[in-house]
């Protein structure tokens, strides 16, 4: 890549998840990273910068209703780093901004429709210009993405073949529904209101795969017994996002996880009568707290460092031996956690993956960045991948 003024710019560092993704870069790389911090009003990230004692770091003003002032910013640094959602109603000039510069983008992106019409519109010009373009380095869906790619290497490295049926089950999850999901979601179901077609993306668990279409999948909908992990399944409400990002990984790597792939993705809630209820229970709310907070709030900070999840992927081998990861994270996963995912995977593009490893496109993370991103979660984020044969 040519010389940039700096490595990472982080647009929306004066919103909450913004702020947090600045604290961690000044506490964990104090030198040896040059960042910046971005966004629209120049007086709120002095105000943000004062407030974290940040010092001297540079601020950059850039506006998503100013396409130059995006163009001029993307020109500057080697990848930014954007919180700034809903992606459908604020991402596009970034995206293209990045893409006209050659610049790597990675985003918390959560929205299947706005996802799809990214890779439709940008991914031959990055392809063209080498960006970057990686969506959903958060929560959805890093620790998801790389828990199957890690367990369908293992199963390479052992078997020669992938698992054709993998089971993702969240054992545990402590942290709060983050306020720009719920906007999202919003913003998602008002455009498929508006577009029929919309609705149909998102129950297409292979609308992001590029025009494959694998085997019929697990609707994850209802509540199901697992009789080979002695447990009752609910719904999880990330699976619809998750599900299809994961289609997308095996597309782009290849088929690596096989073209008879079946995945789906629900929150384990225990065994007998009690996990049965409890799955029901599940099953009939909302999937999304009554009263989440609202974009730019989020959980104290003593409520992000009691957060944690524990999240299995399970399967057969072709000998019929039990194969399985589990991935572990040590924060509230929309807050705490997300925001140290998102830094390493930018600071994993511009620091270890290059050109020939990873050309230009528009990508989901294992595909993108794969072992050297879990390399660096388990460093330096506070997650662990680990792999059992039972």
């Amino acid at each position: 890549m040519i010389a940039r003024e700096f490595d990472i710019i982080v647009y929306g560092a004066s919103g909450f998840t913004g702020r947090l993704v600045a604290e961690y870069l000044a506490a964990s790389y104090p030198s040896g990273v040059r960042w910046a911090m971005a966004g629209r009003s120049e007086s709120k990230l002095i105000e943000v910068r004062d407030e974290l004692n940040l010092g001297e770091i540079p601020i950059v003003v850039a506006d998503a209703a100013l396409a130059s002032s995006l163009a001029e910013m993307a020109a500057r640094t080697k990848a930014v780093i954007t919180t700034v959602g809903p992606y459908q109603l604020y991402g596009t000039p970034l995206v293209q901004a990045c893409v006209e510069a050659g610049t790597d983008y990675v985003d918390l992106c959560g929205e299947p429709p706005w996802m799809h019409d990214t890779i439709a519109e940008f991914d031959a010009a990055a392809k063209n210009s080498g960006a970057r373009i990686v969506l959903s380095c958060g929560f959805d869906s890093i620790p998801f993405d790389l828990g199957v790619y890690v367990l369908q290497q293992a199963a390479i490295a052992q078997s020669g073949q992938p698992i054709p049926r993998v089971k993702g089950r969240i054992q545990k999850i402590q942290g709060t529904n983050s306020g720009g999901t719920a906007a999202s979601l919003m913003e998602t179901m008002a455009r498929a209101k508006r577009e029929p077609e919309v609705m149909g993306w998102l129950t297409d668990p292979f609308i992001l795969a590029g025009g494959f279409a694998g085997p019929k999948q697990p609707s994850g909908m209802k509540p199901i017994h697992d009789e080979d992990l002695n447990s009752w399944s609910a719904p999880f409400v990330m699976a619809t996002i998750n599900t299809k990002n994961i289609h997308r990984s095996n597309a782009l790597l290849a088929h690596r996880y096989g073209e008879d792939f079946v995945y789906d993705e629900m929150l384990l809630t225990g065994p007998g009568e009690k996990g049965e209820a409890m799955a029901n229970m599940i099953a009939s709310s909302p999937g999304m707290d009554d009263n989440p907070p609202a974009p730019g709030e989020g959980p104290s900070k003593a409520e992000r460092d009691a957060g944690f999840y524990d999240v299995l992927f399970t399967g057969l081998t072709h000998s019929g031996e039990r194969l399985s990861s589990v991935v572990t994270g040590d924060k509230d996963p929309g807050y705490g956690s997300t925001s140290k995912m998102i830094a390493e995977a930018a600071l994993c593009l511009v620091q270890d993956v290059d050109q020939t490893t990873t050309p230009g496109g528009v990508y989901t993370p294992a595909p993108a960045m794969g072992q050297a991103l879990v390399d660096r979660l388990v460093a330096s984020a506070g997650m662990t991948f680990t792999v059992s044969q039972a």
